[in-house]
């Protein structure tokens, strides 16, 4: 009883010294952001505009754009092509767009050059492209396949079908060695890179589709429709944090203690111990949904949404 006592008050003590933050900065974008990735000192914004539009973090501005042709409909309406996905290695930039007939493309940028790895003709949906190394990439596609190309020969490694139900969240590893997998029936499973082997599937914590995942030093955390942060520490028991709507993001300091998920109708960012499961402070200031949250390291974290704004907090600040 009395250790129950001093944990009851050590998380109403953690609740009632937390505090909110406003962001240091935000950078104006050209469209919606879907996704962004942050290399050397520059993020790299995913629109729906049809740019990604690149920023310095220290000067805060656009230093430069990556711009796709518009799409020509079937009814002959011309309208941009949005960006879904981005990624970056070795000075390349990884993306994926929207095609005609609902199909999408994947690219490579390099070099102030334009590649396409995979086209229309294809005929696959992929929702992610990521980088394992400067010749392999992995797709992942909206019916839970999972591809690992070859770019040099332009051919796939592998093509495995993971789950019956749809892709939710997609992440890899540090090390590039793992991928973890969240779906539409709120199952987590983590994946071997090199061979698409289920390594293991996590006892769920969500019920529902799982939006985002992040995974940081062993420790694993899910947005999901549900209302419910999953949380699968590095050591531990499994749990879930419930929130009063659905949680479309979620993020991971780089050493996996502190989590952060979207929380609430005013988009409001709640970081966590992900030990104690002491809530600690909120970032404030998002209009609209929030899809990805970073941390650049222990004191920054980048975030963004459905608006044309890339938020960046200090903790400290």
């Amino acid at each position: 009883m009395l250790i129950k006592y001093f944990l009851s008050l050590f998380l109403l003590v953690s609740v009632l010294v937390s505090r909110d933050i406003a962001p240091l900065f935000t950078l104006r974008t050209s469209g919606l952001v879907s996704d962004f990735v942050v290399d050397e000192g520059r993020v790299y914004v995913a629109t729906n505009s049809g740019s990604i539009d690149i920023f310095d973090l220290q000067t805060q501005k656009v230093v430069d754009r990556i711009v796709l042709e518009p799409i020509i409909t079937a009814r002959g309406e011309t309208i941009p092509t949005a960006i879904h996905s981005v990624d970056r290695l070795n000075g390349k930039t990884l993306f994926v767009s929207s095609g005609s007939a609902g199909y999408r493309i994947v690219w490579v940028y390099e070099n102030f050059e334009l590649k396409k790895l995979v086209d229309i003709e294809s005929k696959i949906l992929a929702k992610k492209a990521r980088f394992i190394d400067n010749e392999h990439i992995l797709l992942g596609t909206f019916g839970s396949d999972v591809m690992l190309f070859d770019t040099n020969e332009g051919y796939r490694l592998y093509n495995s079908h993971i789950s019956q139900s749809a892709m939710g969240g997609m992440v890899l590893s540090e090390d590039k060695q793992r991928m973890v997998m969240g779906d539409e029936s709120g199952v987590v499973r983590i994946i071997d890179v090199a061979t698409s082997d289920i390594i293991k599937k996590l006892p769920a914590q969500n019920l529902d589709n799982i939006y985002r995942i992040a995974y940081k030093n062993g420790t694993i955390i899910t947005a999901s429709q549900d209302r419910r942060v999953g949380v699968y520490p590095s050591q531990g028991q499994a749990y879930h944090l419930k929130s009063n709507f659905l949680v479309y993001a979620v993020g991971l300091s780089l050493d996996g203690k502190i989590g952060v998920y979207s929380s609430g109708t005013e988009h409001t960012l709640q970081l966590f111990d992900t030990q104690t499961r002491a809530k600690k402070e909120r970032l404030i200031g998002h209009k609209a949904v929030v899809n990805k949250i970073e941390f650049l390291h222990s004191k920054i974290i980048i975030s963004a949404g459905d608006e044309q704004r890339i938020f960046v907090w200090n903790l400290e600040s």
